[in-house]
């Protein structure tokens, strides 16, 4: 199964810049989980919930200590995921481009 969250939306401190640390600033989190579902599910409200509440929480400084530190706690949280495909964007950063970074992670041993 694959689970998609797309355009999560919210406001979030995340920067190096000084103006970054003072107020929150739009944050969009696209992710895809794959897991294989058999007598339990992942229950994709509860992904966004964590997704947003640890960006919200720790104030990051880079987006790339977001990518790690969210996809960490999603796999223990939700022990069933086997991979990840994470992007954390800054639409409002720059005037005339949305900046992003992401990551994929293989949990599979």
């Amino acid at each position: 199964m694959t689970i998609h969250i797309e355009n999560l939306k919210f406001q979030a401190i995340i920067g190096i810049l000084d103006f970054e640390r003072l107020a929150p600033q739009d944050i969009v989190v696209n992710l895809e989980i794959n897991y294989e579902y058999k007598d339990s599910f992942i229950n994709y409200a509860d992904v966004a919930d964590t997704v947003e509440d640890e960006m919200k929480k720790n104030k990051f400084l880079l987006i790339e200590d977001a990518l790690r530190v969210i996809s960490q706690k999603l796999k223990k949280k939700f022990p069933l995921i086997n991979t990840l495909n994470l992007k954390i964007s800054k639409p409002s950063i720059l005037p005339h481009a949305t900046v992003s970074v992401s990551d994929f992670y293989n949990f599979q041993s």
